[in-house]
């Protein structure tokens, strides 16, 4: 089951409307409000100085701190930015055993805010780590654009559906289904799918040091 989150206004946050999120076991939203307020206490940090240092706004990150608000994947990336820790160690569930199955029924997915491209995580979020493992889905003539990760961050990145193109540093790269990509991805960069026809991609990010 997907977590349904409603179009984002300017900022890329959801409106207040949507700040009520279906509950479930695949639900994500707990685990990243105690994520994100461990986190933020342990660097002892306020609300107000995280806004300033991540661009997501205080009333935003009191709803994700209070389980109110589910995330957007932007919104997750400039959070994790701005507290220096690998995109996994937002989302692990410290609960989870050390080995499990991942099923794709009932799986945990995080979508962008307009609903057009989503990412499941294909790793046990247990805890955080420098190799994470994806899988996304890009709607047809959708575009994602990602900020910078941090320095270091290698995307290699295969095509299992569709056509694709990736643009890094201005350079654009067009992929067959089959065809992959290594790139550093410390830079902006985007997704196109500029078929009729959705996208599959399978990712593994990888992250010069995860700091907790």
């Amino acid at each position: 089951m997907m977590t349904v989150l409603k179009p984002a206004n300017a900022n890329g946050e959801a409106p207040e409307s949507s700040l009520h999120p279906q509950r479930g076991e695949d639900d994500l939203t707990p685990v990243v409000g105690a994520n994100l307020r461990r986190l933020r206490v342990k660097r002892g940090l306020s609300l107000e100085r995280l806004a300033r240092v991540s661009g997501v706004s205080r009333a935003m990150l009191g709803q994700i701190e209070l389980g109110q608000s589910t995330p957007t994947i932007n919104i997750l990336w400039k959070v994790a930015r701005a507290l220096d820790v690998s995109f996994s160690t937002l989302i692990a569930d410290t609960e989870a055993p050390t080995t499990a199955v991942i099923p794709a029924k009932g799986a945990r997915r995080l979508t962008s805010s307009d609903g057009k491209f989503t990412s499941r995580a294909l790793f046990p979020q247990d805890q955080p780590r420098t190799t994470e493992f994806y899988e996304l889905h890009l709607a047809p003539f959708s575009t994602e654009r990602a900020d910078a990760h941090p320095p270091g961050t290698l995307e290699n990145l295969v095509v299992t559906a569709g056509t694709m193109q990736i643009s890094v540093g201005g350079a654009r790269h067009n992929l067959q289904t089959g065809d992959a990509i290594l790139f550093h991805a410390d830079v902006p960069h985007e997704y196109v799918n500029a078929g009729s026809t959705e996208a599959v991609m399978y990712l593994v990010m990888t992250y010069a040091e995860t700091k907790s």
